[in-house]
């Protein structure tokens, strides 16, 4: 098995821009891992279980938006597990994974309403290549424009440069814009004021990182004014941007 997922391809996510969640479920711990760093270079969101049990613990608790599923689970048959999966996420889309020869094991699976399968030994990329495809037509998430970055509910299109949060536009100056696409292009991810000055300004202000600062305060006023932080100060280390938190913004 190879990981060679492109990376031309457009992006999925949750309608809220938050990362596609998989629960992958096998007792091949290898093979686990190897579906897991598949999926994680996918920018998905990845739980996994070795057995029913915690297949239908996992699916309680993390809420996947499909399912890796083992026909052949230590505890329980692949069946008994997608029946209590249902009970838990009834819409869910389940990949089933079966042995290469067990033509009966595949249509019991979508007899009983699992939604595709592969058989091992399989590619990654046709994991990967199904899962989407189940992803896509079950409505959990959406396909992301090449030109349209999303965080939250908060959107830039970087070929109109229309910029918008809940719906509502904001007008950026240029340089506020492209400060705010590069950390809505690496969201959840800490950003120094070194490296936002190469990127954004393109070269070193020699000691005038403050500048950094005052952007980052001009874009707060108007992509935070009244509403729940999206952007968040880390103290020595720099500024990422992520999700707001909606408690917060029902405390408000």
């Amino acid at each position: 098995m190879t990981i060679t997922s492109p990376r031309g391809r457009t992006e999925m996510h949750r309608p809220d821009g938050s990362p596609v969640r998989v629960l992958v479920v096998d007792d091949e711990s290898s093979l686990t891992e190897l579906l897991s760093m598949a999926l994680r270079y996918e920018g998905w969101e990845v739980g996994s279980a070795g057995d029913g049990t915690g297949a239908v613990r996992g699916a309680r608790e993390f809420r996947p938006d499909a399912v890796v599923l083992d026909m052949m689970l230590p505890d329980m048959d692949g069946l008994a597990v997608l029946g209590l999966l249902r009970r838990e996420l009834p819409h869910v889309p389940v990949l089933f994974l079966t042995a290469k020869d067990a033509v009966e094991d595949r249509i019991a699976g979508l007899t009983a309403g699992g939604d595709d399968y592969v058989t091992k030994p399989f590619s990654l990329e046709e994991v990967v290549a199904r899962l989407r495809g189940l992803i896509r037509r079950s409505g959990a998430a959406a396909v992301r424009s090449e030109s349209l970055l999303v965080v939250g509910d908060l959107t830039l299109d970087e070929d109109s440069h229309d910029v918008t949060r809940a719906g509502q536009s904001i007008h950026l100056t240029a340089t506020e814009f492209e400060l705010l696409r590069y950390l809505m292009r690496n969201p959840r991810r800490v950003l120094s004021k070194a490296q936002i000055l190469d990127r954004v300004w393109s070269y070193d202000f020699g000691g005038q990182a403050n500048v950094v600062e005052l952007y980052i305060s001009y874009l707060r006023r108007k992509i935070d004014a009244g509403r729940a932080p999206m952007i968040h100060t880390r103290r020595g280390a720099g500024y990422l941007i992520k999700p707001a938190d909606p408690a917060a913004d029902a405390r408000r």
